[in-house]
């Protein structure tokens, strides 16, 4: 009953018969029929088809469960091969935000793939709770976030610590007061910020301010400080994304909080300077993550290895 599971787990992870068939190659009727054989031999619906989208029945939750489980130990088993053969060779599967997507994978992976051409990876762009998700799911091996996850289920290693930066449009007034503890991009791209003195947040309160979300790490961190300094901010917009917020600020239209890792990654701006913060809100570190006990291959360990310090 097992045997095509595949077509259940992605109609379960497409959460559609149409969007599954797409991705499966097969057309719709084909699809439907090979489910309700399935289902015909568990004696019990999989899926409720009433729903919109799809949903699972209870059998249909202890079914994919099962699934997953099975098809995790078929690729951990395929995996153990491929090293017990000594090729540093297979596929890495990747999460991360569509920032660490743009501007850290591709360069990261790159450097991998000039000395490792042969191994194959895979870059899951999504928000950082689909990708724990998909993380436990057994779809992705690691996934590199800002975000502090504490689980014991989930390992960490470090790839690298940043800095939170207020990036403010040089037209406001406030840089004539403070402008001697500003820093233009070029100052930010040689670590000019990391050895000098940072600003207390209180001055920055009157502000306008372009916000992340408050599941997103940054949000999270801006809400802190805010409510450390007992400032009622003056908030333009609620985002998902850093770009998008340092975009607007670029704009003249408000202060966003920026990582200094995006600031050197992104072509220098003259009408935005930034300040680095005195709190301990604006440091923090950039992570991999993995399952624990979940068997990783040569070639994911070596890649892990070869970008972080073991926390």
């Amino acid at each position: 009953m097992f045997k095509n599971k595949d077509y259940i787990l992605t109609v379960y992870r497409e959460r559609s018969f149409t969007k599954a068939s797409k991705k499966l190659f097969v057309s719709q009727p084909s699809l439907s029929a090979t489910i309700k054989r399935i289902e015909e031999k568990v004696s019990a619906p999989i899926f409720d088809r009433s729903s919109t989208p799809i949903t699972l029945t209870d059998v249909g939750k202890e079914y994919v469960r099962y699934a997953l489980e099975i098809e995790s130990k078929e690729k951990e088993f395929a995996t153990y091969i491929s090293d017990h053969e000594g090729l540093l060779a297979g596929k890495i599967r990747v999460g991360g935000s569509s920032f660490f997507s743009s501007f850290i994978l591709p360069k990261m992976v790159s450097n991998f793939n000039s000395e490792f051409p042969k191994i194959e990876f895979d870059i899951i762009e999504d928000k950082t709770k689909n990708l724990i998700e998909k993380l436990y799911d057994g779809e992705l091996d690691i996934i590199i976030d800002n975000a502090k996850i504490a689980d014991e289920k989930i390992i960490s290693d470090i790839y690298m610590a940043e800095s939170l930066l207020l990036a403010v449009p040089r037209s406001f007034d406030i840089n004539q007061k403070l402008g001697k503890y500003s820093f233009d991009a070029e100052e930010i791209k040689k670590n000019a910020h990391l050895t000098a003195n940072g600003i207390d947040f209180s001055h920055f309160s009157s502000l306008p301010f372009i916000l992340l979300n408050h599941e997103n790490d940054t949000g999270k961190r801006a809400e802190s400080l805010f409510k450390k300094h007992e400032i009622s901010p003056q908030i333009l917009f609620r985002l998902d994304q850093q770009l998008t917020a340092y975009n607007i600020a670029c704009s003249g239209m408000g202060v966003a909080f920026v990582s200094d890792t995006l600031v050197k990654r992104i072509g220098a701006n003259p009408d935005i300077v930034y300040y680095k913060l005195l709190d301990i809100e604006a440091t923090r570190n950039i992570y991999f993550y993995r399952k624990r006990n979940h068997y990783l291959s040569f070639a994911c360990r070596t890649f892990i290895d070869r970008n972080t310090k073991t926390e």
